[in-house]
């Protein structure tokens, strides 16, 4: 009994070398115990946010450690910033308080994730270079710095009303199912929800929660997992052990795992949300249906992507200044993103080749009459074509994304432009058929039409609840029979 008692203590004590994941059975474990308790409190608005933000700060610590303390500091600095805002009688006061606020958060983000990047920059021109520092990044903490930071420059903007209770803060910087990889939640969006009462969740509610999870899932711990372990991570680690298609097919792998990976993530957050009666926006819309970089930027990471034009593109002109500046404010929106995903000239590099692919979108749609209906208004051979398009130029800039290094990304492109050899196309397909099974059916489900989502959204939510239990059981024997290994930490953990 005393082992058992110490086996369980040491199971949910802090492991680096297993975070807490939505795809763990530890999770499943925990969250059932959780909503058996979180069912009773439905009505009782103090006791429940007390609750989840206890449940939520220990999620953090499965995950991050000790550094939920840092989390906790993220949201009583700036409850505390908001509240000397709301009371600031001048402009200035309130300008200066924002700014305390933004020094804060970047100078945290900024010691974590880019110490050691600009220690590597600074040992090209020293004489006597400088150690690198063995930081450990706090999971998650580019996610809800941005989403604190979203708090207070709304706070300055009149467009939300400053919270009264810290631990009401803290409920919306730390609640668990997007704390560590997003969707970057709004307070104009989430605050409102915190007092309901009673809260409710609907058939139609849980049906679409319970169908979010099950896509997320599937997405990630099948199609994800799966062509990430078994091919495209041997390409990346490699290239030049492969040939041009193989490296192509690779980077067409990638784009697909990125995407299951992280709207994975974001389904299942969303979905976890709704069961516990709360709704985020959307995070993704099928990014690869975009005809133009614009409207790739609306469909992909919709919360990030929405955040940099409101709170970076927007303060820097955006395309108020003339049509030069707008150019110049997209590059740096871009080139900013680039560096947000990771400290490395490879990101920048990436960021940099969509700043420039929107401001050439723009610059056309300024320049040529013809292509400024966007979106469905295009006509259908010109929106076929830019589908193609825009989907090669994201598959070209994912290279850089996923090469551990400048060097890997140009080796993938020289494979593929010197040694494609297109005659070992059907010994490929031979050799990995699961995983171009997987890729086959990943971009038929990504390519499909939304009334096909919707109707099978209405059947599921008119389906018993047996059945949920049957679906979920059917999906976990699946991930159990496809898994190669520990499960897999989601892509954008790391960032």
């Amino acid at each position: 009994m005393a082992q058992q008692l110490s086996n369980l203590v040491e199971l949910l004590k802090y492991n680096p070398e297993e975070p807490l994941l939505f795809t763990s059975g530890l999770f499943l474990f925990l969250f059932l115990g959780f909503t058996f308790f979180y069912g009773f409190m439905r009505r009782t608005v103090t006791l429940r946010i007390v609750y989840v933000t206890l449940f939520s700060l220990y999620f953090y610590y499965k995950t991050s450690g000790i550094f939920f303390l840092l989390l906790m500091f993220t949201a009583t600095s700036d409850f505390l910033i908001g509240h000397f805002i709301a009371r600031a009688r001048t402009r200035r006061a309130r300008r200066w308080l924002v700014a305390l606020s933004v020094c804060v958060n970047l100078g945290m983000l900024g010691y974590f994730k880019y110490t050691n990047f600009l220690i590597e920059i600074f040992n090209n021109f020293l004489a006597d270079p400088l150690e690198f520092r063995n930081i450990f990044l706090p999971i998650g903490i580019s996610f809800f710095t941005f989403q604190s930071m979203s708090y207070i420059i709304d706070l300055y903007r009149g467009k939300v009303e400053p919270l009264r209770r810290w631990i009401d803060y803290l409920f919306y910087i730390s609640f668990f199912p997007q704390l560590v990889a997003g969707p970057i939640v709004r307070a104009r969006d989430f605050i409102p929800q915190i007092h309901q009462r009673p809260l409710i969740v609907s058939r139609a509610q849980f049906g679409e929660g319970f169908w979010l999870i099950l896509c997320g899932l599937f997405k990630k711990a099948v199609i994800s997992d799966f062509i990430s372990l078994n091919f495209v991570d041997r390409i990346f680690d490699n290239p030049m052990l492969y040939t041009g298609l193989e490296n192509l097919m690779g980077v067409l792998g990638y784009a697909l795992q990125i995407y299951c990976d992280f709207s994975g993530y974001s389904d299942m957050a969303i979905g976890i949300a709704l069961l516990l009666g709360f709704r985020f926006n959307a995070n993704f819309d099928s990014p690869y249906k975009s005809a133009t970089i614009t409207e790739f930027w609306r469909r992909w990471h919709i919360s990030l992507s929405s955040w940099l034009k409101d709170y970076l593109y927007i303060s820097l002109g955006g395309n108020r200044k003339g049509r030069l500046r707008t150019y110049l404010n997209l590059m740096a929106t871009m080139l900013l993103g680039g560096l947000w995903h990771g400290a490395a000239v490879r990101f920048i590099v990436w960021g940099g080749l969509h700043g420039a692919g929107l401001a050439c979108h723009k610059w056309t749609m300024n320049r040529f009459l013809s292509f400024r209906p966007t979106g469905a208004d295009m006509p259908r051979w010109r929106r076929v074509i830019g589908i193609a398009v825009t989907f090669g130029f994201v598959c070209v800039t994912w290279v850089f994304f996923r090469s551990p290094s400048m060097e890997v990304a140009g080796q993938v492109f020289s494979q593929i432009f010197t040694a494609f050899h297109p005659e070992i196309f059907f010994d490929f397909v031979t050799g990995y058929k699961w995983v171009v099974m997987l890729m086959a059916l990943g971009y038929l489900l990504h390519f499909a039409s939304a009334r096909v989502e919707a109707r099978t959204l209405q059947l599921v939510q008119r389906m018993p609840i047996v059945l949920y239990a049957v679906m979920m059981t059917g999906l976990i024997w699946l991930i159990m029979q496809l898994r190669n290994g520990d499960v897999q930490p989601f892509i954008y953990f790391q960032f």
